[in-house]
């Protein structure tokens, strides 16, 4: 790690606490801070214009990469894209990673000032039936090859997710969780986490913090990168066992034991056929009206 990404990840660590002490002032109807001190992530909760300063000044370059393909390409890619461009990391340098088979043809929308496409392009063969896993394993390699040398942060989005309001620098850090908007709300008892006790993803009754969404996953690089190992080891694990999960609960029981520095709250991914409860001020991201 050079000497800039490591300055990076310390005063990332740094900021964080500081908003931490800070959130505590700003909002009482919900949870912003865990206990282990990571800041929980609410409208009311932050300013970014200190952040956007902080970071400017630094140059960052911060990775989206999204996969793409059958029906989500067709169908969400261009919204995603295009509400990516507007709101995603203003006034950023971005590289927007589109993980895609030969069909898809590049994007022809204009792009804001300081953005670039990158199409990641797959072999047909690749096309497994477990989404997921063609999409972490893809997305690691891709990592290592030559995403480390090309940006600070990376988050990692599901392709039917539309950009509702400003996606800042609020949201960087080491290892970035996004609470799951309908299990937030819920008596943590019936959280759905893997109850198999053979499974790499098992998490016992009376144990964990919180359940994740798989939607949105963020971080430096590396610790992406980290996570889908653990992920591909799980697999194969419960796979030589005869056992199946989902990966939303290998992704919890990794956060579960690797505790994540930053948590998004379901104003980042709130899925627009539920209700918005009051302490949702604003959706920031929304998961496709038409998903069902």
């Amino acid at each position: 790690m050079n000497s800039k990404r490591r300055m990076l990840l310390l005063l990332s660590v740094l900021l964080s606490l500081m908003m931490a002490k800070h959130y505590l002032r700003k909002r009482l109807d919900v949870t912003t801070t865990t206990d282990w001190l990571a800041p929980i992530l609410w409208e009311g909760t932050f300013s970014t214009q200190a952040l956007d300063k902080y970071y400017q000044r630094r140059n960052i370059t911060v990775g989206l990469a999204v996969f793409a393909s059958g029906r989500f390409a067709d169908k969400y890619l261009e919204l995603f894209l295009q509400s990516a461009n507007k709101y995603f990391m203003p006034g950023h340098r971005v590289v927007f990673y589109i993980m895609t088979d030969s069909h898809l043809r590049r994007p022809s929308m204009a792009l804001r000032p300081l953005c670039t496409f990158q199409m990641l392009l797959m072999e047909e063969e690749t096309w497994w039936s477990d989404v997921d896993l063609v999409r972490m394993k893809v997305l690691g390699e891709h990592i290592v090859t030559h995403i480390l040398q090309e940006a600070d942060f990376l988050f990692s989005m599901a392709a039917n997710l539309v950009f509702q309001d400003d996606f800042g620098v609020e949201t960087l850090g080491t290892s970035v969780a996004q609470l799951h908007g309908w299990w937030y709300f819920r008596n943590t008892r019936n959280y759905p986490y893997e109850r198999q006790s053979q499974s790499a993803a098992y998490i016992p009754f009376g144990q964990g913090d919180f359940f994740y969404g798989g939607s949105i996953v963020g971080g430096t690089p590396q610790k992406i990168l980290d996570l889908i190992r653990e992920y591909l080891r799980g697999v194969i694990h419960d796979l030589e066992k005869g056992l199946n999960s989902t990966f939303e609960r290998y992704l919890n029981k990794f956060f579960f034991l690797n505790k994540p520095a930053k948590l998004l709250s379901p104003e980042y991914g709130w899925d627009s056929t539920f209700n918005v409860p009051p302490q949702v001020h604003y959706v920031k991201v929304a998961l496709h009206a038409e998903r069902r």
